[in-house]
């Protein structure tokens, strides 16, 4: 162990508490994506899944300072963000293997799910594409007078891709009320970042169209938790759009499908002993295992019964097919 590591042991007036609630939701997310590897498995996931485990802390630091009302952009890794903003785990888990009552009706799955009612405006299949969206939401507040945030959540992968400067450039050029958080796990689905990426990375390049830009360990709960603290409360106070680079690492492959590998296992391996629910216990320390352990076991209940009832619940009506489409140019009033 580092002496960083030992030092974080020893964390004087750690609110315990927080911790534990942090954990909770931490765990929450991973027993959800481990039951939807297993309904991949078992052929009920309809489409492909992306897990986050690995990634947890970050979705859960962040959503723990965003209000309800407050706006959250996805990506197509997106069950814990849409979970940590507080969605529930049955619909989305209907959703995921296209059943009626499903978030989006059973017809978007897991990279489409969106609930309006807590704010998740959406995850995204197209990398990069949530971030215009979230200027765009952003602005839209801006317009109304509001004081809500607009959170938007994306790969390093996204930084090679328009949108990327597109997005950020509008935010800073009309002052908007965002906050852009890069994931940063080191993959572009199955190709390192740093071989395709020119210059220093996603915090120089949001430097250079004028943002404030913070480096974190987004594996480090606390360090999470602290940095979204001071971030949304000043863009909530007006001080237009920032960017929070955050430094993790998935320990499943680019797909719940996927075997990755192009990584070598000792890597996987070492990264394993840093992750954030492991370092998060860690912080708590014997004292507290048996509340960790009640934790764990009260998300893998939670989300197997989401799971068994998703499960039990019918496929939607197949007049449902012809439901929220669009028929653009139809001369009837009704079609508009």
């Amino acid at each position: 162990m580092s002496d960083a590591r030992a030092r974080d042991r020893t964390i004087p007036n750690l609110d315990e508490d927080r911790l534990l609630a942090h954990l909770a939701q931490m765990w929450r997310i991973r027993a959800f994506e481990e039951q939807a590897i297993l309904g991949l498995d078992d052929k009920i996931v309809l489409g492909a899944i992306h897990p986050s485990i690995g990634q947890e802390a970050i979705a859960v630091g962040i959503c723990a300072h965003l209000r309800r009302d407050d706006v959250l952009l996805s990506t197509h890794r997106g069950h814990g963000h849409t979970l940590a903003k507080g969605a529930e785990p049955l619909p989305m888990m209907r959703e995921l293997f296209g059943r009626e009552g499903g978030n989006c009706g059973g017809k978007g799955g897991s990279m489409h799910i969106a609930d309006f009612s807590v704010g998740m405006l959406g995850a995204n299949g197209v990398v990069a594409a949530n971030i215009v969206i979230a200027a765009g939401a952003a602005h839209a507040i801006k317009l109304k007078g509001g004081d809500q945030v607009v959170c938007c959540l994306f790969g390093d992968g996204a930084i090679n891709r328009g949108p990327f400067l597109e997005g950020l450039n509008w935010a800073k050029v009309f002052n908007l009320p965002v906050l852009f958080v890069c994931e940063d796990n080191g993959f572009a689905a199955t190709t390192r970042t740093k071989s395709m990426t020119g210059g220093a990375g996603p915090s120089a390049r949001a430097r250079a169209i004028g943002l404030a830009a913070e480096e974190i360990d987004g594996n480090d709960i606390l360090a999470v938790d602290a940095a979204a603290r001071e971030i949304v409360a000043a863009i909530r106070a007006g001080g237009g759009p920032r960017f929070l680079h955050a430094h993790t690492y998935r320990l499943t492959g680019h797909t719940g499908s996927d075997p990755a590998l192009y990584r070598p296992e000792e890597e996987v391996e070492e990264r394993r002993r840093d992750e954030p629910i492991a370092r998060a216990a860690g912080l708590l320390g014997a004292g507290r295992a048996s509340d960790v352990g009640r934790l764990r076991e009260a998300a893998i209940a939670e989300m197997k019964e989401a799971y068994d009832t998703a499960n039990a619940t019918p496929f939607p009506p197949v007049a449902h097919a012809f439901h929220d489409v669009q028929d653009v140019g139809d001369p009837r009033q009704e079609a508009f």
